[in-house]
């Protein structure tokens, strides 16, 4: 199996090889009607050959740019893949993005033509296609309610999956035979934590080379067997769009796709995964909740979740005991049996990327028998750079050896650089940045950290982000941000104090919280009113200083102040891939942040 992605040329290639030996075998699922439905290999196979085919006859070339907006659903994959097979290059776009961001990547990207999935997601597109002037053709996955196009043409995705079947695949091998792995498969844009997004092109060998490492690690560490992806996160970020969906169909598994935040318990109750690809964000939510909800099934519950924990913290530390055996034997035939049928029953790991990982938080899902592997990159390098692993020891403060393929190294400045062919060929049209970011070979992630005795990667923080004090102190952000927010007093947290004396934050309080406490002291339940009131503040003071007790000198959170409203999306203080956008928060909060260094 690694060998057919070691030496597959290109990614369609690997998907129809893959889709030749499954055949009649369900390939993707999703929810229609209330019922979980499924298409198989050889179905999709055949949509994405028609689909490249008319994508040529619509008139457009090798190497033209397509750009995608839509949420995780199989057209996804088809489109994707089609695109690629018609010798173009896929522009993956965030669905949350607003008219301006749309109007930048497109004009940016010089996107020829769109696929878009729903009406929603056409009224920011619209004026912004409009505005380019460079897609000639919109495309519906859905059937949109047309409006003006101007200088484009609408099409229906039924017209685009006519044709002759065995003609088409025909026509996509020819094609397909002369894509090498060093041509560019996709532009990520990435979700911009700062400025506006950087299209970094993917090329083929670069998501085979993460693929493949990945590949091996499922298949030396779990075993290979009727694998299920439950699809998450969005498929525009660089981790979801490998890790849920190029893995996947590397090792034959299948894909099915979650119908969103809001219902993604009972999907994975209702689809039994036994791989998940999630962000640290979602974890600390499901911590939060699954505690809560033992911590109300009495004493006995609460007695078990404890001597979970214990025996876990004395695993990482190294100190399996003995005595500890005959509890482990009750814990598996009480607590996590019903833990793990929260997530399916089947889940063989849970792996976790795009930020930092809270240790405790990868702690805890161990003890309660869920295995967790965290992950670490960036959509510059495929994006996977290492992975942690049951076989070189699962130490959550850590986030594994690299993968297969990949070279590390740790700068003089404590900079982590990686080298292999997972490294971008650089940034679209920004020649300046990618020869700052890439030199000689080796990407230059801007996170700091080093290895370990057995060549793990430790990160310590992101380069970019690391506070400097007035004294010159190194304080690493997310460390405190990450211990803040496992307090059950605290959803969000911003900290800063970049050439000041001491470390100050912003602070978001968690909604379910706060409205035990307003219960509890006869308040009314209103967010705003209670930030007012000394004893909350006074309470919200008691979850930063038992922060604090873990805390060095220069690290610990000595003033806050209660933001307005949480971090969102939408009020871009946050990323898609729930990365905090610091310079927002500054922004909008600085006046604030400056009051607590007065007086």
């Amino acid at each position: 199996m690694l060998s057919d992605i070691d030496n597959a040329n290109n990614l369609v290639e690997l998907f129809l090889r893959r889709a030749d030996e499954k055949g009649d075998a369900p390939f993707l699922g999703t929810k229609k009607d209330g019922e979980w439905v499924t298409q198989s290999w050889r179905e999709v196979a055949e949509q994405v050959c028609l689909m490249a085919e008319n994508i040529r006859k619509l008139g457009l070339n090798d190497g033209d740019r397509v750009a995608l907006i839509s949420e995780n659903r199989p057209e996804w994959c088809i489109v994707d893949l089609a695109v690629m097979a018609a010798g173009c290059v896929t522009v993956p776009t965030y669905i949350t993005n607003t008219e301006r961001d749309h109007a930048h990547i497109l004009d940016n990207s010089g996107s020829r033509a769109v696929f878009v999935s729903t009406e929603k997601l056409l009224q920011p597109l619209h004026p912004a296609v409009q505005a380019t002037g460079i897609a000639e053709h919109v495309i519906g996955i859905e059937d949109l309610k047309r409006q003006q196009a101007g200088s484009f043409d609408y099409h229906d995705w039924a017209d685009m999956l006519q044709g002759d079947a065995d003609a088409a695949r025909k026509a996509v091998d020819a094609r397909i035979a002369n894509i090498k792995r060093d041509q560019t498969a996709c532009i990520i844009y990435t979700s911009g934590t700062g400025g506006a997004p950087r299209g970094v092109l993917q090329h083929h060998g670069a998501i085979l080379c993460n693929v493949a490492g990945a590949a091996e690690v499922l298949i030396e560490d779990f075993g290979i067997k009727d694998e299920r992806f439950l699809s998450f996160l969005p498929l525009s970020h660089a981790y979801e769009h490998t890790g849920g969906q190029f893995l996947p169909i590397s090792v034959g598994s299948e894909i099915f796709y979650s119908e969103g935040l809001e219902k993604l318990a009972s999907n994975i109750e209702e689809t039994r995964p036994t791989v998940m690809v999630v962000v640290p964000r979602l974890f600390e939510v499901l911590r939060a909740r699954i505690m809560k909800q033992v911590e109300k099934q009495g004493k006995v519950a609460n007695f078990l979740m404890d001597r979970a924990l214990m025996i876990s913290d004395k695993a990482v530390e190294g100190k399996r005991r003995k005595r500890d055996r005959p509890m482990d034997f009750v814990l598996e035939r009480t607590l996590r049996p019903k833990i793990r049928k929260r997530f399916g029953g089947r889940l063989k790991a849970l792996v976790s990327g795009g930020a930092p990982l809270n240790p405790d938080v990868g702690n805890f899902f161990e003890a309660m028998g869920l295995t967790m592997l965290q992950g670490y990159g960036q959509t510059e390098a495929g994006p996977v750079i290492s992975c942690n692993r049951p076989k070189t020891g699962l130490k959550m403060d850590t986030v594994g050896p690299p993968l297969r393929g990949v070279e590390v190294k740790i700068a003089d400045d404590g900079e982590i650089l990686c080298r292999g062919e997972l490294v971008m060929h650089g940034y679209w049209r920004n020649q300046a940045e990618t020869e700052r970011t890439v030199q000689d070979g080796w990407l230059h992630t801007g996170d700091i950290g080093h290895l370990d005795e057995k060549g793990r990667i430790v990160i310590t923080d992101r380069k970019k982000d690391m506070i400097v004090n007035d004294k010159g102190d190194n304080v690493a952000p997310q460390k405190i941000e990450g211990m803040l927010t496992l307090q059950p007093e605290i959803a969000q947290a911003m900290v800063s104090g970049d050439k000041r004396p001491y470390i100050v934050g912003v602070i978001v309080p968690d909604a379910e919280w706060a409205l035990e406490w307003a219960r509890a002291n006869d308040e009314k339940f209103d967010m705003k009113a209670l930030q007012d009131l000394p004893a909350f503040k006074s309470a919200v003071r008691g979850a930063i200083d038992r922060v604090n007790k873990d805390l060095s000198v220069v690290e610990k959170v000595r003033q806050f102040t209660f933001a307005d409203e949480p971090f969102t999306i939408e009020n871009e203080e946050m990323t898609p891939s729930m990365k905090i956008r610091r310079h927002v928060i500054r922004g909008r909060y600085q006046i604030r942040i400056d009051s607590l260094y007065r007086g």
